[in-house]
């Protein structure tokens, strides 16, 4: 296995610049580089991210929770009918017209009943604030811990200031522990996220999270292996300097902060321009696809991180457009309606199902309202037709 590897996966080739080998940056004593098979120890620590998980969620974020006065909203439960609930485990999307008259004949409803019932039971799947919440919160204490370490670790080092010192002597440069664990742990919790993208919250921007976190788990293993840990611990830190931030303002949206929200949500939006839009392709990919040109030969592993680094770069240019349809509604209404980039989960149809809800409760007092208002017209016409029945009845003998 280990020959097959050497051959086909971790060729000299694609991870060293041309005329390096992997005997040129062998560990010497005292000293650590980078080495593939450090890279198994991320899966078992995704595992570990994933229990640590279940029990901050339990342990801190609920309780949380409760104290910053998240709410979850008393939804109608579907009544129990065995054929829709098939349906809907089998199909999970709102059924065509010809559908719903096929459901109505087979249970003996009305197709707005039929409506109805899968309404209900879409909004019984839907996530509970207090969920989102306990979501939010794991990240926000990930990144921001992450961020703060990185950055404790990173402020005395010569590349964080000058980028072309990433480059200096490669590939035969020694890592530190604090930066090799910052690796590993970034990546564990990235296969974390991976593994959860099931069971957590469903967003709008579901797809385009798989891809980011497919490429960055890719752009951590592959620039391990390449050694490019000096600038992909600078792409590390940019990424977490805001999106604590977003988190954070997430928590408060749920807890109903409406203020702090909007608050952390104009810095999260500044952060997110300022260091996506400026610092990262202006500094550090600028400075792999160009500065690095100085110090050593293309090869495949230089195509292939900058390829990743540019799939990143789309997905900024991309959420920074969400972003700034917020900022710009913010600027016009004086507070945020909802989080365009991810806040909200994503729907099966094109309108709000608590909105429609809400609509059939309104329609069902205004028509409780009318029958009520029919059955006293109707009462007042029987009772005026009695009148005059006994009014005609006793004129009858006189007219005889």
């Amino acid at each position: 296995m280990k020959g097959l590897l050497d051959q086909w996966l971790w060729k000299e080739e694609y991870w060293l610049p041309p005329g390096v080998t992997w005997k040129d940056i062998e560990m010497e004593e005292g000293e650590r580089y980078p080495l593939p098979r450090d890279l198994l120890c991320t899966l078992p620590l995704a595992l570990g991210f994933i229990a640590l998980r279940y029990i901050f969620e339990r342990l801190i974020a609920i309780p949380l929770s409760r104290q910053l006065g998240v709410s979850d909203r008393v939804r109608v439960r579907a009544p129990p009918l065995p054929k829709l609930e098939n349906f809907y485990k089998q199909n999970k999307h709102q059924p065509s017209q010809s559908e719903v008259l096929v459901l109505g004949q087979q249970c003996g409803l009305g197709h707005r009943q039929i409506e109805t019932w899968f309404r209900h039971r879409r909004n019984q799947d839907r996530p509970s604030n207090t969920k989102k919440f306990c979501e939010a919160s794991w990240r926000f204490v990930f990144y921001l811990i992450a961020f703060v370490a990185a950055l404790a670790s990173l402020i005395d080092t010569p590349w964080f200031w000058d980028h072309s010192e990433c480059w200096q002597n490669y590939p035969k440069q020694p890592v530190t522990e604090a930066h090799y664990w910052y690796y590993i742990t970034e990546m564990g919790f990235y296969w974390s996220l991976l593994l959860c993208v099931s069971v957590d919250v469903k967003r709008k921007d579901f797809n385009e999270q798989i891809i980011h976190h497919v490429a960055t788990i890719f752009l951590l293993g592959l620039s391990y292996c390449a050694n490019y840990v000096r600038i992909g611990t600078l792409v590390m830190v940019v990424h977490d300097s805001s999106d604590f931030l977003l988190e954070s303002a997430k928590m408060f949206n749920y807890a109903g902060w409406r203020k702090t929200c909007d608050t952390l949500f104009v810095i999260f939006a500044l952060v997110f321009l300022l260091t996506r839009l400026v610092v990262f392709p202006g500094r550090i990919i600028y400075s792999t696809l160009v500065v690095s040109m100085d110090f050593f030969q293309p090869f495949f592993g230089y195509y292939f991180f900058n390829a990743l680094l540019l799939v990143l770069q789309a997905l900024h240019i991309f959420w920074a457009w969400l972003i700034l349809r917020m900022v710009f509604k913010f600027a016009f209404s004086g507070k945020v309606e909802k989080d365009e980039r991810s806040d909200e989960e994503s729907e099966p149809e094109g309108r709000d199902e608590e909105a429609v809800e809400e609509e059939d409760m309104s329609w069902d007092l205004r028509k409780g309202t009318l029958n009520s208002k029919l059955a006293s017209l109707a009462n007042n016409c029987v009772l005026n037709n009695l009148t005059n029945q006994r009014n005609m009845n006793s004129r009858l003998p006189k007219a005889r």
